[in-house]
């Protein structure tokens, strides 16, 4: 528990200093396509606002995230791994309310034992044109996870396994576009973590590494 403490403690100076390693390590988990969908979509249409919640608990003698399973369906991000999170709500006090409840009505996370350590640079998503602000907290204890309707499978990945090397790869999947695509992912529990999530984690993994 002693090492769960230290690590938030260094996380959250990480998080909080003179600057974040923002687009040039979202970038380096990007996509092909998401560069050929920026070309398509530019748009002058405002980005629709979202958040969600990268969050740290102790759990089995190791520091854990979760992340969800999006159920196979018709939508854009069907299928895919992300963390829990979605669009801001008329009545959400700020950016950082909208992350926790979300992730209270998709998980059953209680945000009032989640504590915000900072966020994460903000990630633009071409396909449904959101702007998305990654909020990362911890709880000192594992959540009571429970998926709802939007949760297909709930996922509690231990930090170092998300930080061996070997879980950094490239895998085939089938694109929502229609065709085969090698894209740069984070290969965990027989899951492929790939796409806006993928570029989160890259830029958490290298505010990580930077830990004294």
């Amino acid at each position: 528990m002693q090492y769960f403490k230290t690590f938030i403690s260094q996380l959250k100076k990480q998080l909080n200093g003179s600057s974040l390693p923002g687009q040039n390590a979202q970038l380096a988990m990007a996509p092909i396509t998401r560069l050929e969908e920026l070309k398509r979509t530019q748009s002058d249409r405002l980005p629709k606002q979202s958040a969600v919640l990268v969050l740290f608990y102790p759990a089995d003698s190791e520091t854990k995230l979760v992340f969800i399973k999006r159920p196979v369906d018709d939508t854009i991000h069907s299928g895919q791994i992300a963390f829990p999170g979605g669009r801001v709500e008329p009545d959400d006090r700020d950016i950082i309310h909208t992350a926790l409840r979300e992730a209270n009505e998709e998980v059953n996370i209680d945000p009032s034992e989640v504590t915000v350590l900072g966020a994460l640079s903000k990630l633009h998503i071409p396909p449904s044109n959101f702007d998305v602000y990654p909020i990362v907290g911890h709880t000192i204890r594992r959540p009571q996870l429970n998926g709802n309707y939007e949760v297909d499978k709930i996922l509690e990945i231990g930090l170092n396994e998300l930080l061996h090397p070997e879980t950094k790869t490239t895998k085939t999947i089938h694109h929502r576009l229609g065709k085969l695509v090698d894209v740069p992912c984070y290969y965990v529990e027989g899951e492929v973590i790939w796409g806006a999530t993928a570029m989160m984690v890259s830029e958490l993994i290298q505010l990580i590494r930077a830990i004294k």
